[in-house]
């Protein structure tokens, strides 16, 4: 189908929802790369103003990723909850807008909007949030509540929780140790304490899983485990009796970008039945953990859609959430500055994104996390990194990443730290997760605000876990 839009005397056409959709988006430097982008604001305008009168309707009948084709894409329409859908079916993406914000300035809205979520298609949610301005993607996710557990209950108002990311370039034990003994120090950990391998070795694997489960049981600790590999060497340490908690599977939005990681939908179904059979949980039976990233299909050359035509990269990244939401994740986090300039080109991108994640994944019933991060190439700061910090804070993000001074020495980009965690649980009146902080009560590291009491590292109940390896 055609879209059309005239504005200021000068008619724009648009040839299907793919090209609209890449359009309307917000400029951004992967859409540039794909040669999807509008190429004047005026031309991203007229596409707005197009989107805006679609009906919700036409999302289910011209797949922007062919049905035949595209595993994602028979995942999402096939599941698709009609009766969950019908509040909204007659609405266009512009009234569907309208509809979210009155929705979210009602009491009750948070019920609404989880009724509402099995009953949006990923592109619907995407195509809304190109019409949106930052403060209604803050406004928006910030009514909508999804809340998952294992051992620590995380999207509960009033509380953010941290992935305490304690890498190391080498995996040394005595490492990994000291970063986690220093996130929990600073009230980091009760999303999951998870680390990224430098090595990909079972052997490696197994070992610091052992590691931080040897510190979960010591201390009594309520968190969950993730060393992020590769599902399948997952399913092997399963099978091999190793201690794993969470299952974590970097996706993406289209089936070909999928199989650039390795990946089948089959082997997260299998991975899932896998990890749910050892019954590790203790509040709550959530145990996947999926990471993604704005511009993972474009890197892997796996972006294009109906009639060859380039899928902008914000769409793709919502398609992820569709794979997601079919296996009931505890965590899913959008890598958001990861990737780099190429697709997220500066700051003002990078926050922009980050805000449109956040609300996707949110809307659409998915336990949503950010990495707030960027690489030294990429046109952006720290001082970036607080403003988006605190808007999510602001919309009621799940989750966010904690590292060491917020500089990943072993991945080699810019996150967020402990400290950075312990501000924006402060001047938003945060808490950690209710199972973790009555645990930070207990050895005598909480606060009365629900931060963290200042206390020497060596008289600290904790002291002996860098000795843990040894």
């Amino acid at each position: 189908m055609r879209y059309r839009q005239t504005l200021h005397g000068r008619t724009y056409e648009f040839d299907g929802l793919v090209e609209l959709m890449a359009k309307a988006t917000p400029l951004r430097s992967g859409d540039v790369l794909a040669g999807c982008a509008a190429h004047t604001d005026a031309e991203r305008a007229a596409a707005r103003w197009a989107l805006a009168d679609v009906p919700l309707t036409a999302f289910l009948d011209e797949p922007v990723v062919p049905y035949e084709s595209d595993d994602v894409t028979r995942l999402i329409l096939d599941g698709h909850d009609r009766a969950a859908f019908a509040p909204v079916r007659h609405l266009t993406v512009g009234g569907l807008r309208e509809w979210l914000l009155a929705t979210a300035a009602e009491p009750g809205a948070a019920e609404v909007l989880a009724a509402l979520a099995p009953g949006l298609a990923p592109e619907m949610a995407a195509a809304v949030s190109k019409l949106m301005r930052n403060q209604d993607l803050v406004a928006v996710a910030a009514a909508t509540q999804v809340v998952t557990a294992f051992r620590t209950t995380l999207g509960l108002p009033g509380r953010l929780a941290t992935r305490l990311q304690p890498n190391h370039p080498t995996d040394d034990d005595a490492g990994v140790a000291a970063a986690i003994l220093d996130g929990l120090l600073l009230g980091s950990g009760d999303a999951v304490i998870g680390i990224n391998p430098a090595s990909d070795n079972p052997r490696t694997v197994a070992r610091l899983l052992h590691l931080i489960d040897e510190v979960r049981e010591r201390y009594a600790i309520p968190v969950q485990s993730c060393v992020l590999t590769h599902v399948t060497t997952t399913i092997d340490l399963i099978g091999r009796g190793v201690p794993v908690d969470l299952v974590f599977q970097s996706i993406a939005g289209t089936q070909l970008a999928n199989a650039g990681f390795g990946v089948e939908l089959s082997m997260l179904a299998e991975a899932k039945s896998a990890a749910e059979a050892l019954g590790r949980g203790t509040v709550g039976t959530n145990l996947m953990y999926f990471e993604t990233g704005q511009g993972a299909a474009l890197s892997a050359d796996a972006h294009l859609g109906s009639g060859g035509r380039p899928v902008d990269q914000q769409t793709l990244e919502a398609r992820a959430y569709g794979v997601a939401r079919a296996f009931d994740p505890l965590l899913v986090n959008t890598v958001v500055g990861f990737i780099g300039p190429e697709y997220l080109y500066d700051g003002k991108q990078i926050i922009r994104a980050g805000l449109e994640d956040h609300f996707c994944g949110k809307l659409l019933g998915v336990p949503m996390g950010v990495d707030v991060c960027y690489t030294n190439h990429a046109e952006a700061d720290q001082d970036d990194m607080d403003t988006l910090l605190t808007m999510l804070g602001v919309a009621g993000c799940s989750f966010v990443i904690a590292v060491p001074g917020a500089d990943d020495v072993m991945l080699g980009y810019q996150s967020t730290s402990f400290h950075d965690a312990l501000y924006v649980r402060k001047v938003l009146g945060k808490r950690p997760a209710p199972e973790f902080e009555e645990w930070l009560d207990r050895v005598g590291l909480l606060a009365a605000d629900g931060g963290v009491l200042q206390i020497d590292p060596a008289s600290s109940p904790l002291r002996a876990i860098t000795g843990v390896a040894a």
